[in-house]
């Protein structure tokens, strides 16, 4: 399938205007980066959506067209940005902590995701071993991998077992996934349509609360800043966080500290959202709903709320609530297996980028882009619904290469065509320009990466 077509696929199945989609140019062919999958048609694919829709709401504010383009090789390159990020000239240390990772157990393979230290300890307690990457290995020795994998569940952990593709289609899991939209976004309250006024740029005045971390939300948020919305990030001093993530899908928003389980502070979130064009939000659905603020409570508190929420494995079946990282998900669902296959070795082998995160990110900003529009053609308050596990469902349909990874592995001084420096509260960053080009609007990123919290919890008027 060609990539107009693809991209055709997702923009119907969505309800996008389609004559829209002769003003879109994309060039350029895979392989670029060493994978027997088409890495490189997704994130052009995904990204080109993203901006076409952009491209939609600029014609809604201002009445005219614009031609976009987006070139495979530069898309590919930015589904990898937190590699090629650099402040002050040098690299960040890897974020990945010392025990996280794949390991053999007695009976299959299992991944490790111990990034953050309560993950990190929970593992540790269930496999009751030291905070060593051999102790962990002796340990899970012991382990049926997809026993240690329900068992991890079960104690709120992130595990995945290695599968097959044969293995996970027959997961129930898998399934149930089969029945849902790559882009689900539904009407789920009353609203008058809301115009949106001439202005400089597709979202400019519009107003996004960003509650996401690690990859797939942030890239999302950080893609709708790049369009020109006001992109709050609003996280809190308990949270972990991964500094180089932070501040490579920084870029162009603003960071604020709230706790929601102060009642005073919760009120101020209120409020914020009270005013709202947006909220992207990554935690369980328990998890946000338990605080008031599920989609249906932020549809009745900000009627017009475009609601976007990301999960690992889907909004049903017996893994709707699990917890999930691209890397486990890859695991779960077939994708390390195969890959290892197309090498001719017996070891799981990862795809060369986090590319289930950063095609659901941009998917995501497309969503919610194409949310907004309905939302001022015909009223009304959405909620948008991706998932990683989907999203991989996506990107094994585009098919496979025979030859992929014999492709070389860009390093930095293969793509500085492709990065930009701009000024950070980090200091100087290096780090990879949107590969979307809009021709009366381009990307760009109007405020810099700054620290957590640096910002109070007010919209920038």
């Amino acid at each position: 399938m060609t990539a107009h077509a693809t991209l055709r696929e997702i923009w119907s199945s969505a309800g996008a205007p389609e004559d829209l989609l002769g003003e879109i140019a994309l060039t350029g062919a895979d392989p670029v980066l060493p994978s027997s999958f088409k890495i490189g048609l997704a994130a052009q694919v995904s990204i080109g959506a993203s901006a076409l829709a952009a491209a939609d709401l600029w014609r809604l504010r201002s009445g005219r067209r614009q031609a976009v383009s987006v070139d495979r090789r530069h898309a590919a390159i930015e589904f990898r940005s937190e590699r090629y990020l650099r402040v002050e000239g040098k690299s960040l240390p890897e974020p990945w902590d010392k025990i996280a990772g794949l390991y053999r157990c007695g009976e299959g393979f299992v991944r490790l995701h111990t990034n953050f230290p309560h993950h990190r300890d929970g593992i540790l307690a269930l496999l009751k071993c030291a905070h060593d990457r051999d102790a962990v290995a002796k340990a899970l020795r012991s382990w049926n991998a997809f026993a240690f994998e329900e068992r991890a569940a079960e104690a709120g952990m992130v595990v995945a077992a290695l599968r097959s593709f044969r293995e996970w289609d027959k997961h129930p899991q898998a399934k149930a996934l089969a029945e849902l939209p790559l882009v689900a976004i539904e009407k789920i309250g009353e609203a008058p349509p809301m115009k949106l006024p001439p202005a400089r740029r597709p979202l400019s005045h519009v107003r996004v609360l960003d509650l996401t971390r690690v990859i797939a939300g942030p890239v999302c948020g950080r893609t709708l800043a790049a369009h020109g919305a006001d992109v709050l990030l609003v996280t809190a001093k308990h949270l972990p966080s991964i500094e180089q993530l932070v501040i490579d899908t920084g870029r162009g928003k603003r960071s604020t500290s709230l706790d929601l389980r102060d009642e005073a502070q919760k009120q101020t979130f209120r409020e914020l959202l009270s005013k709202a064009d947006l909220l992207v939000q990554g935690y369980r659905p328990d998890a946000i709903a338990s605080l008031g603020f599920g989609p249906t409570e932020a549809a009745r508190l900000r009627p017009g709320i475009v609601y976007v929420t990301l999960s690992a494995y889907g909004q049903a079946g017996p893994w709707r609530a699990r917890r999930g990282f691209d890397s486990l998900v890859q695991t779960a669902s077939g994708f390390n297996d195969a890959e290892a296959r197309a090498a001719g070795t017996d070891l799981p082998k990862p795809l060369p980028a986090q590319a289930l995160d950063h095609a659901t990110g941009y998917l995501m900003a497309f969503g919610a882009m194409t949310a907004l529009a309905r939302r001022a053609r015909e009223g009304g308050s959405w909620h948008v619904q991706l998932s990683l596990a989907r999203t991989a469902q996506w990107l094994r349909s585009l098919g496979r290469l025979e030859n992929g990874l014999a492709c070389a592995d860009p390093g930095e001084e293969d793509v500085t065509d492709c990065l930009e420096e701009t000024p950070s509260g980090f200091g100087r960053l290096r780090a990879v320009r949107h590969a979307a080009i809009l021709a009366e609007t381009p990307a760009r990123w109007e405020g810099p990466s700054v620290p957590l919290g640096t910002d109070a919890p007010v919209w920038d008027d």
